[in-house]
């Protein structure tokens, strides 16, 4: 029964749901359970700081359940999509019903979307990680998969990352500097893969070009098929969905920085370098996202075996609740500036 906690994680599309099959005040469901009742929830329930025993690990990573717990948020983030997409077109919404339902549908895509696309797209297996960059499409994130892979886990913690919050850098400024950074980075990193394997720009082992391709096909698709309305929502809730993943960007690094070895170079990345939270709820709904110095520590290494370092800086609440306190400035430096290491300040 403990393997089954994740299905929380489900508890996002569900609220979505009910928003747009009642409508009304409903459309806020989404919204009010993430970032209200959530944060309440984690201040109820207890810190865990446990790790699995080998035995467990091992025993973890042979049940298939923890992968299929993933892939079936692929046909949820899509049918919820849809649902959305169909009932904006063709049902008429008052402007706060408009919106809730853009919000709702932009954090089902940020949470169970470009989430569990950033797990999937650490695996091994082409097929995950294929279905991994499904889900970041109708974010128009899918540059992500390479950015992540090969800028964000080779730089983070230092100035080159843009998915590195500097000390005192507000959520606001974080979200302009590292959407575009990671952006045009992802086509820096595309063009060098393709000049090492001597291919061209039009080459087929382009895949910033397939996914700019790819993305401006899914909103043409919407356009034809259903309307501007219908558009005009997509963008909306893709944009929503990739502020959220800037948003949790912000808070796993912030203020954080690796030192230079008398070399010159950064030193390796550590579990000093991400900030940590051991929050249940937050875990749960995040698959174990907020174990975050560990998943540096090896990329590789599936959700569901993940382990709290003593070392890592820890985070006073859960990722969600951070997520609520970053939005107010003043607030968040407050409680998180105290809390970075003098040494480490990146400004």
């Amino acid at each position: 029964m403990k393997d089954l906690k994740y299905l929380a994680a489900f508890s996002i599309p569900i609220m979505a749901v009910l928003g747009l099959s009642f409508q009304s005040y409903w459309v806020w469901a989404t919204p009010v359970f993430a970032f209200v009742c959530i944060p309440v929830l984690e201040l109820i329930f207890p810190v865990d700081t446990t790790n699995l025993k080998s035995e467990e690990v091992d025993s973890r990573l042979k049940r298939k359940i923890f992968d299929w717990l993933l892939y079936l948020n692929l046909p949820i983030v899509y049918g919820i999509v849809i649902y959305a997409l169909i009932l904006v077109s063709r049902q008429p919404l008052e402007t706060y019903e408009f919106v809730g339902l853009i919000f709702s549908v932009g954090i089902v895509l940020g949470v169970n979307g470009i989430n569990v696309g950033h797990e999937l797209g650490h695996r091994q297996q082409t097929n995950e990680r294929f279905l991994g960059k499904a889900l970041l499409l109708p974010s128009f994130y899918m540059h992500f998969y390479i950015e992540h892979n090969f800028g964000h886990h080779l730089h983070a913690a230092t100035p080159e990352d843009p998915a590195t919050a500097k000390y005192n850098q507000s959520v606001y400024s974080f979200w302009l500097t590292s959407t575009i950074r990671q952006y045009f980075n992802a086509w820096n990193i595309q063009k060098k893969l393709l000049k090492n394997n001597k291919q061209s720009f039009f080459s087929f082992k382009n895949d910033m070009l397939w996914y700019t391709v790819f993305q401006l096909l899914y909103l043409v698709l919407i356009t034809i098929l259903l309307g501007t309305t219908a558009l005009l929502f997509a963008v909306c809730a893709g944009v929503v969905g990739f502020i959220l993943l800037e948003t949790v960007n912000y808070i796993e690094h912030y203020g954080l920085l690796r030192l230079k070895t008398k070399s010159g170079r950064y030193e390796r990345v550590k579990e000093i370098h991400s900030w940590n939270s051991n929050h249940v709820i937050g875990r749960i709904v995040l698959y174990e996202l907020t174990r975050h110095s560990d998943h540096h520590f090896k990329s590789s290494k599936k959700y569901q075996i993940l382990d709290c370092h003593d070392d890592s800086p820890q985070m006073p609440f859960g990722y969600p609740t951070s997520m609520v306190l970053a939005m107010v400035p003043p607030l968040w430096f407050k409680i998180m500036n105290k809390r970075v290491p003098r040494s480490m300040v990146l400004n």
